[in-house]
């Protein structure tokens, strides 16, 4: 019987896993299919605190996994199916190599951001593709950039965008933004945007070693090919947090984000926690999921005292 089972091993994971082990509860972690999180597939990261240089994101993974585990924490690479709760409190979490019985549950599964499915989109991410302005914006300075996607994202990433970049160009399908109409009033008056319009990604095309170069688009009215040169391109069509393997423990919104008691990490189910982006849809930074999985440690740690 565990104390504490952690459900992803992201910044909130991990953050959880430290808070929790320091507590003597020797937490598990379950790793999914991408241990480390979305950070394992960045680069540089320029705004996490303490770095002044900056840190590779693999590498702030890497540090935060050895710190886990230097309190204690344990860390399995397995897949969660399912998780249940049975009549006495207890959570029994399926996974795909048996049942883990355990008295509190943190959900840090995170959310993975919407692509395209273009061919090399995997190999591209880091390269010149990316879908946080916020943590990348900063490497391409002076040079011109695409952000895909029409609504408020898209459009509060391009806007962003303009302080670094020499040109932004907003792809969109339509010939009108999906935005509310301040914030599509706002980019579209903004010198430094250029909507490209009825139009999709239909190639990223790159140099010898693999980084962004321009894209290859088709307009949706005349079916006409164009190349757009542009060194990233911020991708901004939505992300999807990885919380259906929750069923009835956890109540969403409508875009699948897990619902915390207002002021808590709490969920619906006594003993469940949520931290980071599987509940954030504002912010999605790794500081903030940080911030959330330590929330979640002191809240697990009460209520097991209060057990």
């Amino acid at each position: 019987m565990e104390q504490v089972v952690i459900i992803g091993t992201g910044c909130a994971g991990y953050t959880s896993a430290i808070y929790t082990a320091r507590a003597n509860l020797s937490p598990l972690m379950l790793s999914g299919s991408q241990p480390g999180g979305q950070l394992t597939t960045t680069t540089e990261v320029e705004n996490f605190p303490g770095f002044p240089e900056g840190v590779m994101g693999p590498d702030l993974m890497m540090n935060m996994q050895k710190q886990a585990e230097k309190f204690g924490a344990r860390i399995e690479y397995q897949q969660v199916e399912n998780i249940s709760r049975r009549e006495d409190g207890i959570f029994e979490i399926k996974t795909n190599l048996g049942l883990i019985e355990s008295q509190t549950v943190i959900i840090a599964t995170g959310a993975a951001p919407r692509h395209l499915g273009l061919p090399n989109e995997k190999e591209l991410i880091g390269h010149g593709l990316t879908s946080c302005a916020t943590c990348d914006g900063a490497f391409y300075r002076d040079v011109p950039v695409a952000v895909i996607g029409g609504g408020d994202s898209a459009c509060e990433e391009a806007v962003f965008l303009t302080r670094f970049a020499s040109k932004v160009f907003l792809i969109h399908r339509r010939d009108e933004l999906r935005a509310s109409k301040i914030m599509a009033d706002r980019v579209l008056a903004t010198e430094k945007v250029t909507p490209v319009w009825d139009s999709h990604v239909v190639e990223y095309i790159t140099d010898e070693e693999g980084e962004m170069t321009s894209v290859k688009l088709e307009n949706l009215k005349t079916n006409e090919l164009s190349n757009l040169d542009v060194k990233c391109v911020f991708v901004a069509i939505g992300h999807v947090p990885n919380s259906q393997f929750l069923g009835d423990l956890v109540d969403l919104d409508d875009n699948g984000y897990i619902k915390q008691i207002p002021g808590t990490t709490s969920t619906k189910t006594s003993g469940l926690f949520a931290a980071g982006d599987v509940a954030d849809h504002v912010y999605r930074q790794a500081i903030t999921a940080a911030g959330q999985g330590c929330a979640a440690a002191i809240e697990a740690e009460r209520f097991l005292a209060d057990a």
